[in-house]
């Protein structure tokens, strides 16, 4: 490293902190609950005052700003050498109906602190730096989550994301419309140079190791089943125990299989029954059918596999014991995914410069990230979130935290212009 890189990289650690905490909390307004959270479902007139704020901001930091055709959202601070793909960051500023004021919207602003930054210190980047927002990540109103950017990396198509309904009828592209953000940029082809995504853990580890940085190896592969139990509705009282066809009984035997499949392949194995409904739902009705979800996760692919292998034996041997009949539909595959070597280097070298405490960490949930991943080198920064709470009204985040995760962010992106104009000289 030169003597003006070096420079650049300790003038990187002068976010301002106050300023962070303030955007965040001005844009938490738009939606905001009485409980302390933010309704701000994608691509309703909220979501239009939010993005009219995001834009203005970025304008008044000296970016150009362009829409594409699903409503994601680019500002460009042009670097030295404007053919250099871009060093990216971003997240979402949709929420869930009862969500919070940090999940996606940190990530965000984080991006445009680090273009505040960049412009208060007059430092120049070799690569230009893009700040994203993604439209529909969290999926609330429109399937499937994740959504600018599945697109944005060609895992979904344009014109079947636009022709997706909300449960009023409403298309996407009617609702881009309406709110006026269908954007003529096109949706893909972009090159990117790297791509790093701030972000609240949304868990519990970091705050219960007492590290205020994770350093994020990669996500969890996720494969997701509906589950159809069917026996046979008799009456509670006259029909014995032993002739009885109870899908609830077997369900409550794969409920513990999952339970117990996490269990058994642990690091980093999850699983989750999170629906399960009985029918006819009577008290005095033995369930005659039973619908569930089940929800698998691992970063390992074979353990992913052999966890679902496990349950599926359950199943077989618990539908046979008790007279079931089963269906079970996959509805969800993503891969494990490691995030590129450099970037996690380059925000574990930020952390380790900045004197922040920080460990490895690897991410339980669905991000932008991922999709980013398939189209160029790209990492993540995690900072503890209250008691792991997210996806809630309460779901709170130290300034002091999301301070650091913004300072790791930008030195992180310094680090990342640099290697892409080496890669590209």
């Amino acid at each position: 490293m030169n003597a003006a890189q070096h420079l650049q990289q300790q003038r990187a650690q002068s976010i301002n902190g106050e300023r962070l905490w303030a955007s965040l909390m001005e844009l938490a307004k738009l939606g905001a609950t009485v409980k302390g959270g933010v309704c701000r479902l994608a691509l309703t007139d909220l979501d239009r005052q939010a993005r009219d704020l995001f834009v203005r901001w970025c304008e008044d930091a000296g970016c150009s700003v362009s829409v594409d055709a699903v409503g994601n959202i680019f500002a460009r601070r042009p670097g030295l050498n404007p053919n250099l793909p871009p060093v990216m960051t971003g997240s979402h500023i949709d929420t869930q109906p009862t969500g919070g004021k940090f999940d996606g919207c940190f990530g965000v602003l984080a991006g445009v602190e680090v273009l505040r930054t960049l412009n208060d210190l007059n430092i120049e980047t070799q690569a230009p730096i893009e700040v994203v927002v993604w439209t529909n990540e969290e999926g609330s109103r429109f399937a499937p989550c994740m959504m600018g950017s599945g697109v944005f990396a060609e895992k979904f198509t344009l014109e079947e994301t636009l022709a997706k309904t909300d449960a009023q009828g409403v298309t996407v592209g009617q609702a881009l419309n309406a709110i006026g953000y269908a954007g003529s940029r096109k949706v893909s082809g972009h090159p990117v140079g790297a791509y790093f995504e701030a972000h609240i853990e949304q868990g519990p580890i970091l705050e219960d190791e007492h590290k205020t940085i994770g350093v994020v190896l990669g996500a969890l592969g996720q494969k997701w089943f509906d589950l159809n139990l069917r026996g046979v509705e008799a009456h509670a009282g006259p029909t014995p125990m032993h002739l009885r066809k109870d899908a609830l009984v077997g369900a409550a035997a794969v409920v513990a299989a999952v339970n117990q499949a996490a269990l058994g392949h642990q690091p980093h194995a999850c699983g989750t029954v999170g629906c399960l409904q009985a029918y006819p739902g009577s008290r005095n009705v033995i369930p005659g059918e039973v619908r569930m979800t089940l929800d698998f996760r691992h970063l390992e692919p074979e353990r992913l596999d052999s966890m679902i292998s496990d349950v599926r034996e359950v199943i077989e041997t618990t539908c046979a014991k008790h007279g079931l009949s089963f269906e079970l539909t996959p509805t969800a595959d993503f891969p494990p995914l490691y995030f590129n070597a450099d970037c996690v280097k380059a925000v574990r070298n930020a952390a380790q410069d900045l004197g922040l405490s920080h460990m490895d960490i690897v991410s339980g949930a669905g991000h932008d990230a991922i999709f980013l991943a398939e189209l160029g080198p790209a990492g993540m920064i995690f900072v503890p979130c209250e008691n792991g709470i997210s996806h809630n009204e309460i779901e709170n985040a130290d300034p002091k935290d999301l301070a650091a995760g913004c300072a790791v962010l930008l030195k992180a992106m310094l680090a990342a212009s640099q290697t892409v104009a080496s890669q590209h000289s």
